[in-house]
């Protein structure tokens, strides 16, 4: 995830400002979906469903539980939570 599609790049180990970003949302207290869907989108420029891919494979990056170990551990927690239910 170190190369992103716009160019964007990270040096070795480290997150690009992309997926820091989308870290930082999730990190947030949001009201309900829309504005959070809102934010994704003028801030990100991603729509909802690919910004769901992305943090969803941050989930699964050491990085970025180095980078923001509570975020993702909540994170972790919620989606194997989601997953015992099916």
């Amino acid at each position: 995830m170190s190369t992103e599609a716009d160019g964007e790049t990270a040096r070795p180990g480290e997150l690009t400002a992309r997926e820091r970003a989308v870290l930082a949302v999730e990190r947030r207290a949001w009201s309900g979906p829309g504005p959070k869907e809102r934010a994704i989108r003028e801030r990100l420029d991603l729509t909802p469903t690919r910004y769901y891919q992305l943090l969803n494979a941050l989930l699964d990056d050491p990085r970025a539980l180095a980078h923001d170990p509570v975020t993702v551990n909540r994170l972790r927690r919620l989606r194997d939570a989601r997953r015992a239910r099916r």
